[in-house]
C-alpha cells in the first residue's frame, strides 16, 4: 500500500491534517507570541494598511510582513478566533510534511518518503510549533522548500531551482535575511565539499533570480519609502546586532539546542544518529547532513537563542530517519533495529521520569494539577516502549516500527492537553473578558508596568502602558506617543483626575497601591496574577 506514491501521500496528508487541526482552536491565545502575532494583522485590517506593521498602534519592525498577511487573510475569512490565528502555522506545518515526503520519496523511494513525513509530523518540537501562532514554522517550511528545490534542481530538472529561489524569497519575507543565509550556506558547503564546481554556474538560474526579486522587492521598497527608519532598525539592529550581541536578553550557552534535539525528536532521535555519522555514503546523505549541521552550528553560535530557531533542521533529520526505518523493513536481519531501540529506551525513559518528577520539584502549581498533564505523556511513552520491546523480542521489525509510529501519534495527541493547561494561566483572554463585561464608552484601558499582548486583540482597542516599553520601545519614539506611554506620576494624576480607567495590575503592584492608600480602587475581578481595577465609582456612590 505504501509503495503507491499517490496513495501513500494521501494517507500521510489525512493523518497530518487530523493531527494538526484537531482541537486547534480550543484554547485561548498564549502569551506573549500568539497575542502579538494576532494583534499585528488585526490592526492591519482595522487600519487598511498592509505595508507598515504596527503593534498596539505603534510601528513594529522586528519581523517582515508575510506572516501578518497570511494571518490577516485567515481572520478575514474565518473571523477573529483562536483557530483562525493558528490556521497558517498548522497548514504550513502540513506543507512542510508534504515537501519532506516529496524529497524523501525522490531520494529513497515512496515508503521512505512516507516514513520521513510521518517522522516529521510526530516529532515533538515540529508538532508543537505547528499548534502555535509564531513565525518560525513559516521560516522552516520555506527553507525546506528552498533546500529541497536546490538538491532536486542540481541533480535533476533545473526548473526545480525555482523552488530554491521562491523558497528563499518567502523565507526572507517571513523572517528576514536568514531566509537567504541558511539555504545558501548549506548549498555552498555542499558544492565546496563535493567539488562539483559546475553547480555554481547551474545555480545562477535567471528565472529563479527574477522570481526572488519579484517576490521580495515590492514590500521592502514600499516599507522603506513609507518608513525611512525601517532600514537601519531592521537590517542593522535586528540582524547584525541581534546575532552578535545580547540586546534582546536571549543569550543561552552554545549547547542550548542539544537537549532540545534529543527530547524534541522523541521517539525518533536515535534513528538520526547513525545516518549522520555516515555522511560519505552518498552525495544526498552528505547534503542532508550539511542541512542539519550548518543550521545547527549557525544558531548555536548566535548570541540570541530560542527553542523554535532550531526547527529548520528537523526535515533533514526526518528524511535520514525515514530512510533508516525503510531499510530496517527491507533488510531486517542486515540492519538490526536493536541499537536504536536501546537508545530510544534510554531517552524516553529519562523523559518519562522527568515528566513524572517535575510536578514535585516546582512551586508554581500544585503537583496534582500538573500531574494531569504529565502522567498521560509519560504513560504514553512507557506504553510505546513496552509495545516496541514486545515486538522486538518476537523478531517482528515491522511491528516495532508500527509501535513507534502509533505511540508517537498518541503522544502528540496527549501534548494537546498541555496546550489546554497552559491556556488556563498563560493567556490574556480571561482578563479581557473581565474588562469587556465592565467597560463603558470612553473608558481608558491601562496596563500597569506590564503588558499582555493579547489584551488589544481580544478587546479590539489600544492599551495605555505605564512604565513599560519592552519591544515597543522603538515604536514609542516615533510620533507623539505621550498619551499612551506614561510614567507612574502621570498615571496617578490621571487616576485622581476622575477620568474613567480600567487598569490591569499584577498582584504585587496592586498590593503596593493598596498599602499606599490609593483611593477609589474597585476590583472588577482576578485572573491568575492579574487584578483588574477601575476608578469608576459604583452606582449610588458619590
Amino acid at each position: 500500500m505504501l509503495r503507491n506514491r499517490s496513495r501513500a501521500f494521501a494517507i500521510l496528508m489525512l493523518a497530518t491534517i487530523f493531527l494538526f487541526f484537531l482541537f486547534l482552536g480550543n484554547h485561548p491565545l498564549l502569551e506573549p507570541d500568539e497575542g502579538r502575532y494576532s494583534e499585528i494583522p488585526r490592526e492591519m485590517i482595522e487600519r487598511g494598511d498592509y505595508v507598515t506593521p504596527m503593534l498596539n498602534y505603534v510601528k513594529y519592525f522586528e519581523k517582515p510582513v508575510l506572516h501578518y498577511w497570511l494571518t490577516a487573510l485567515s481572520f478575514k475569512i474565518l473571523g477573529y478566533t483562536e483557530f483562525a490565528s493558528r490556521f497558517w502555522p498548522a497548514i504550513l506545518g502540513v506543507l512542510g510534511v508534504a515537501v519532506t515526503f516529496w524529497l524523501g520519496a525522490s531520494l529513497y523511494g515512496t515508503r521512505a518518503g512516507f516514513f520521513s513525513g510521518l517522522v516529521l509530523a510526530t516529532s515533538w518540537v515540529y508538532f508543537a510549533l505547528a499548534q502555535i501562532n509564531i513565525i518560525d514554522m513559516g521560516l522552516s517550511v520555506f527553507v525546506t522548500i528552498a533546500l529541497a528545490g536546490f538538491l532536486m534542481g542540481s541533480c535533476h530538472d533545473r526548473r526545480h531551482l525555482l523552488l530554491f529561489y521562491g523558497g528563499m524569497a518567502l523565507a526572507t519575507l517571513s523572517k528576514g535575511l536568514i531566509g537567504i543565509v541558511l539555504p545558501c550556506a548549506v548549498a555552498g558547503s555542499w558544492i565546496l565539499l563535493t567539488r562539483d564546481w559546475r553547480l555554481i554556474r547551474r545555480t545562477f538560474y535567471g528565472w529563479g533570480i527574477l522570481l526572488f526579486f519579484a517576490l521580495t522587492l515590492p514590500w521592502f521598497i514600499a516599507v522603506c519609502m513609507k518608513n525611512p527608519e525601517f532600514f537601519h532598525f531592521f537590517f542593522i539592529r535586528e540582524h547584525f546586532l541581534r546575532y552578535t550581541t545580547r540586546i534582546h536578553g536571549r543569550y543561552e550557552p552554545a549547547w542550548f539546542f542539544i537537549p532540545i534535539l534529543l527530547a524534541g525528536g522523541v521517539p525518533w532521535t536515535a534513528f538520526w544518529v547513525r545516518p549522520l555519522l555516515g555522511v560519505r555514503e552518498s552525495r544526498e546523505r552528505l547534503y542532508l547532513s550539511l542541512w542539519f549541521a550548518i543550521i545547527f552550528i549557525f544558531f548555536s553560535l548566535s548570541s540570541s537563542k530560542l527553542i523554535p530557531y532550531i526547527l529548520p533542521v528537523f526535515p533533514a533529520l526526518s528524511i535520514l530517519a525515514g530512510h533508516k526505518l525503510d531499510r530496517y523493513l527491507t533488510h531486517p536481519h542486515a540492519d538490526g533495529i536493536g541499537t536504536e531501540l536501546v537508545m530510544t529506551t534510554l531517552l524516553m525513559g529519562l523523559l518519562s521520569g522527568a515528566l513524572l518528577a517535575y510536578p514535585f520539584f516546582q512551586d508554581r502549581f500544585s503537583a496534582g494539577v500538573l500531574l494531569r498533564v504529565t502522567v498521560p505523556l509519560a504513560g504514553t511513552l512507557l506504553l510505546t516502549l513496552f509495545a516496541a520491546w514486545a515486538s522486538w523480542r518476537k523478531h517482528r521489525t515491522n511491528a516495532v516500527v508500527a509501535s513507534l509510529f502509533i505511540g508517537a501519534l498518541f503522544t502528540c495527541l496527549a501534548l494537546k492537553g498541555g496546550f489546554a493547561f497552559y491556556g488556563t494561566f498563560l493567556s490574556a483572554r480571561q482578563t479581557a473578558e473581565i474588562i469587556e463585561k465592565a467597560r463603558q464608552p470612553g473608558d481608558m484601558i491601562v496596563s500597569y508596568e506590564d503588558y499582555d499582548q493579547g489584551i488589544p486583540f481580544y478587546l479590539k482597542t489600544r492599551v495605555v502602558l505605564v512604565n513599560w516599553l519592552g519591544e515597543l520601545e522603538f515604536g514609542s519614539k516615533i510620533g507623539d506617543q505621550s498619551e499612551w506611554f506614561i510614567d507612574r506620576e502621570t498615571f496617578m494624576k490621571r487616576w485622581e483626575s476622575g477620568r474613567h480607567m480600567i487598569v490591569i495590575f499584577r498582584e504585587k503592584r496592586f498590593r503596593e497601591m493598596m498599602e499606599k492608600g490609593v483611593d477609589n480602587m474597585h476590583v472588577l475581578g482576578r485572573s491568575n496574577d492579574a487584578v483588574v481595577v477601575t476608578n469608576r465609582k459604583k452606582e449610588g456612590e458619590r
